[in-house]
């Protein structure tokens, strides 16, 4: 099995700033035991959710290339998922909310390539290809839903973040990686997972990404469809639980149906969900998504959707009503008494777009120590800049290379050499040059010579505000990369011999022949070596049943009912692979 990033075109279009964090998936460091904890969770969540999920997802395992027996590689999933017009990839746990958002937005599923421990088999908080693979990818297959989740990347990669959004991302990416690590100690994840409890439990304004999140969380994660009466699964973190497939439907889970309210409701991924929410159908999903985009800076601007841009402190942009795109770190803004934006500053790298193109010579480099501008409305004409003809422009004095001087409303003035102008296809007037200019607001200098040539971004109100870059490839960096990284599992001696005994076990299974005493002489091992390990008994039970080797079937149950005894945290789990081996045979 191949180990190179496997292409597809969706992929392949991806920009520099999310090629970024795709790594190949290493197939062979799957080790037989995580074949065996795929297979585990594949068998039982299918026996069970065929009864309980929306019935998309059994027709979707098919449509998606989804192995029961084995864990799936990329290669297998985009040759599949290509036929219904997306893609996958694989990524080192956690990354940034506004780049997943943008990953679904192109139709591409992110798929942390990490499994579970056996210890962690029932749920784990750290994404994995057990939530990713067979929680996300079989209900893509649905067109309602599918277009649903490429419409909420789409709107969810604009939304803006605030610090505390950032603080909660690397605090829960740290829990995870702790979590699945096997060298963690009991210290270590009781303090991260008290600092994702404060975090959670701190009290601020919800940011539009943690409403996003919200939104997300109750739907695309524990979402469920139908009545509240008779709900179905369709949420990946349900789907790909073991432990709260069957919580769910139970009535300790209050059903509310859904709303916009979501966005307003959080949760605690360190414990089971109190309650869920219930849409009558995929295309209600869309309904209330819409409405909720509504409420973004994405749509209203104004100084509200800048001022959280100012908070965000890092890339965003604003749109002018001229079409102008202005993207950078903002910093600064005045308003006049209306609450209206009559100027604006970025402060390091900014870039000028219209309808997401980067303006000729207007990128980075240009303006690597930031950009300002006033807007708004001309002091005593009706005419506004950006509607003015080349001879309007002269009849109001706006002559190429003459020095020029006007004032807005706000009581903004600008003086300098009027150089050149550009518009956009419309023929608006949407960006003015200045040399020798000055700027100024009340005594307050805004601009000088001194700052070099002054860029006039034409308009009069902010349309749009929204969190990234209107070019994407005006900045080689949008999304930080996380410096915690996933921590591969350490092995020992003993953990070493016992995967072999998973591997014996699934080479025969494979070839579909063994003998008796083949699977007594490893069930003998495990018992003498590995006396807590329950999965791998059930895989022998399972040979046992179907190559009907009856007596050495009864010692393998008897272990196993001795680790029920044993074990009472895992004993459900016995049971419930016990009784799918008997419903099989």
């Amino acid at each position: 099995m191949t180990n190179e990033i496997i292409s597809n075109p969706l992929i392949d279009r991806l920009p520099p700033h999310l090629k970024q964090f795709i790594k190949p998936q290493d197939y062979e460091d799957y080790s037989a035991i995580n074949q065996a904890v795929w297979r585990f969770v594949m068998r039982k969540n299918v026996s069970y959710l065929s009864k309980v999920a929306h019935e998309s997802y059994t027709r979707g395992l098919d449509m998606t290339g989804i192995s029961i027996d084995d864990i799936p590689s990329m290669y297998g999933m985009n040759r599949i998922l290509k036929e219904i017009g997306w893609a996958a990839v694989a990524v080192d746990g956690f990354i940034p909310p506004n780049a997943f958002m943008e990953f679904q937005a192109y139709k591409i599923l992110v798929i942390a390539s990490d499994i579970r421990q056996l210890e962690n088999i029932e749920y784990t908080p750290a994404p994995d290809i057990i939530h990713e693979a067979a929680g996300h990818a079989p209900i893509i297959a649905n067109p309602d839903y599918a277009e649903y989740l490429r419409r909420f990347g789409e709107v969810g990669a604009k939304a803006i973040l605030s610090s505390h959004d950032n603080d909660i991302y690397e605090a829960v990416r740290k829990l995870s990686i702790l979590k699945e690590a096997k060298n963690s100690t009991q210290e270590e994840i009781y303090n991260a997972e008290n600092k994702v409890n404060m975090l959670q439990n701190k009290k601020v304004p919800l940011s539009e990404m943690a409403q996003i999140r919200n939104l997300h969380w109750w739907t695309v994660e524990y979402g469920l469809i139908g009545t509240t009466q008779n709900p179905k699964l369709y949420g990946a973190g349900l789907l790909s639980s073991i432990g709260e497939s069957k919580w769910c439907i139970s009535d300790k889970v209050k059903k509310i149906p859904y709303s916009i309210k979501a966005a307003e409701t959080e949760f605690d991924i360190t414990k089971p969900q109190p309650q869920l929410f219930v849409t009558p159908d995929f295309a209600y999903l869309m309904e209330v998504l819409d409405e909720y985009a509504s409420t973004m800076a994405l749509r209203k601007g104004g100084w509200r959707g800048l001022n959280k841009l100012i908070d965000f402190k890092k890339i965003g942009t604003i749109e002018l009503n001229t079409g102008l795109q202005i993207s950078g770190v903002f910093t600064n803004m005045i308003k006049d008494e209306d609450n209206n934006v009559v100027f604006f500053k970025t402060n390091g790298p900014t870039a000028l777009a219209n309808r997401e193109k980067e303006l000729i010579g207007h990128g980075t480099e240009t303006h690597s120590n930031g950009f300002s501008s006033p807007i708004g409305k001309l002091k005593g004409i009706n005419l506004a800049i950006e509607n003015m003809s080349p001879r309007d422009l002269k009849a109001y004095n706006f002559y190429d290379n003459k020095r020029i001087s006007f004032e807005y409303e706000s009581g903004i003035t600008v003086e300098g050499l009027n150089i050149t102008g550009i518009r956009n296809l419309q023929g608006k007037l949407i960006l003015i040059q200045f040399e020798d200019c000055t700027v100024k607001y009340n005594d307050d200098i805004l601009f000088s010579p001194e700052d070099g040539t002054f860029d006039l971004a034409v308009g009069s109100s902010i349309v749009s505000a929204y969190a990234g870059s209107a070019d994407y490839l005006s900045f080689e960096n949008l999304y930080h990369v996380s410096e915690s990284k996933t921590v591969q599992p350490e092995t020992d001696n003993s953990k070493i011999q016992l995967e072999k005994l998973y591997q014996n076990i699934r080479y025969i299974r494979v070839k579909d022949s063994a003998s008796e005493k083949e699977l007594a002489s490893i069930l003998k091992a495990l018992k003498t070596n590995h006396e807590s390990d329950w999965l791998l008994a059930l895989e022998i039970l399972e040979l046992c049943n179907k190559f009907n080797f009856s007596e050495l079937q009864l010692k393998a149950l008897a272990y196993l009912n001795k680790q029920k005894t044993n074990q009472h945290k895992i004993a459900h789990l016995i049971k419930d692979g016990i009784e799918i081996i008997n419903k099989t045979n």
